[in-house]
């Protein structure tokens, strides 16, 4: 395992693609091993690659970008924009109830966070904002949708981990709300302080809010059908992947009259570069979760942090520092892929729920995305709207503290991420 770790990290050190990395380092197992042919790496490869629950992430991944394309994303802004532009800091605000809704539709943080620098980054620098506080809120809202379904690494939490997809999207949601109203209270206090001037000062009405709802209708339909269609046995997560696929399209095609054929050929295209990296990762590590088993590495960890702990939420709390420290450094789709394999048995063994701890655990891995040195959400968005990186640190610190204190109260209160699918599921 020593040696597997070391091939990885000197790959990756040398500027290796992260998919060879991975690839490479699991065939090093299979040329070391007395016992294992390399002939069973390549089989690990093809195994990965027929699974259906894995279907869900290249269609979930094509209909984000097909709803992007359809015109949803501007009524989801529009709606936004009259639900809590009146409030301090309103555009702030605007960038984190858009972040809730786009959860539900693109399933990426940073795809969020990169359609939100665009849109409202230079309306909040021209209203006043500082770029740092800009940034930061783009940029941190965007976690949201590690939480919200259709969450692309809560799907491959719980392909990885054996743990119920559907049960993790129903588990997602009240954390997902939660996280929202945190940093919306964050974004407000520091507005407040500063006196951030307002988009707009007029409180909307409720026909006003009503009429921006009913325009984005579609949009805010989709969590909802999507929830409801896995609860009553319609669809399985990967065949509701393929509905959302047809969603999209007929939305964009006959009820927005925006999806031309040149827009789903951008779609496509956009998807299919997206799907060829994600599908990559996935595959190369099959080999390397073989690896993981064969060798024993979650019973070793279990007995090691078992035997020092004897409170489960030490247990998880040790393993959340742990992948706090490794997201500075790894992907999400990396650490989960590697990782979950390891620590979803020490957690089960320990007495903790998979479905509880893959929201915990998806939620500080995708923090990574928003924090140096690989942040591959906070560069995004530094880069669209010219933000100094120091900058972005420092005014991202009240934020930082709102989702660290929402992890500990999820942590120490389990059934806010369980009761809605311990109702719904039994």
């Amino acid at each position: 395992m020593i040696l597997i770790a070391i091939v990885f990290f000197v790959l990756l050190f040398l500027g290796a693609p992260v998919a060879f990395a991975i690839g490479i380092s699991g065939f090093t197992f299979f040329l070391t091993s007395d016992v294992m042919p390399i002939s069973i790496g390549v089989q690990k490869i093809a195994t990965v690659s027929q699974s259906f629950p894995l279907l869900a992430v290249p269609f979930f991944v094509l209909a984000g970008h097909l709803m992007n394309e359809s015109g949803i994303t501007g009524r989801l802004f529009k709606f936004s924009h009259v639900a809590v532009a009146w409030m301090a800091g309103g555009l702030a605000q605007v960038s984190i109830i858009l972040s809730t809704l786009m959860g539900g539709v693109s399933g990426s943080a940073v795809a969020d966070a990169a359609m939100e620098a665009r849109i409202l980054g230079p309306q909040m620098i021209k209203h006043g904002y500082s770029k740092g506080y800009a940034s930061s809120v783009i940029a941190l809202s965007s976690l949201i949708t590690a939480t919200i379904p259709p969450s692309i690494g809560l799907i491959l939490y719980g392909y990885v981990g054996q743990v119920s997809i559907g049960r993790l999207f129903m588990a997602g949601i009240v954390p997902g709300l939660l996280m929202m109203v945190f940093l919306m209270v964050a974004a407000w206090i520091v507005a407040k302080r500063r006196n951030y001037v307002v988009a707009d000062s007029r409180r909307p009405t409720p026909s006003e809010l009503g009429r921006a709802a009913w325009q984005a209708k579609w949009a805010l339909l989709f969590p909802v059908l999507l929830i409801v269609s896995i609860r009553g046995g319609i669809f399985t997560p990967s065949e509701v992947g393929a509905f959302a696929v047809v969603y999209s399209i007929l939305v964009g095609r006959f009820a927005h009259r925006e999806l031309t054929l040149a827009r789903i050929t951008t779609a496509f295209s956009d998807a299919i570069t997206d799907i060829g990296l994600i599908m990559l990762i996935i595959l190369m590590s099959g080999m390397i979760g073989f690896a993981i088993i064969f060798l024993q590495a979650p019973q070793d960890i279990a007995q090691a942090l078992l035997s020092n702990l004897s409170d489960p939420r030490a247990i998880v709390a040790v393993i959340l520092i742990s992948l706090f420290l490794a997201g500075l450094f790894f992907e999400s789709t990396i650490l989960v892929l590697l990782l979950t394999p390891i620590f979803v048995p020490v957690i089960e063994k320990a007495g903790v729920d998979p479905v509880h701890f893959g929201i915990l655990m998806m939620t500080i891995v995708t923090l990574g995305s928003m924090t140096p040195p690989v942040g591959v959400a906070m560069y995004t968005v530094c880069s669209i709207l010219d933000t100094p990186l120091e900058e972005y640190i420092r005014e991202s610190l009240p934020f930082f503290l709102a989702i660290f204190l929402l992890l500990l109260l999820l942590l120490f209160v389990p059934q806010l991420t369980l009761f809605l699918p311990n109702l719904m599921f039994g």
